[in-house]
């Protein structure tokens, strides 16, 4: 369950895995190294932040449901009996 990321996009996070190392530590990291950093935290992490994320689009989901359910209810309109 690897997501494809665009080259353009990993591009940009390895530039950033680069500038956070040499911001840490004052050294410099090659593309390689920031790729298997990249790498690393895609297959180490990844995995708890897809989830959680679609454990929150499911609470988004149910509470949207409930709204759904409360505004069919308030067009309920009384039954007269004869």
């Amino acid at each position: 369950m690897f997501t494809k990321i665009p080259k353009e996009q990993k591009d940009e996070m390895i530039g950033r895995i680069q500038s956070f190392y040499y911001e840490q530590t004052g050294d410099e990291i090659g593309d390689l190294g920031a790729e298997n950093w990249f790498d690393f935290f895609m297959k180490e992490i990844g995995p708890f932040l897809y989830n959680k994320g679609v454990m929150d689009s499911k609470d988004v989901l149910m509470d949207k449901m409930l709204l759904l359910e409360d505004d069919l209810y308030a067009l309920k309109r009384p039954v007269n009996p004869k």
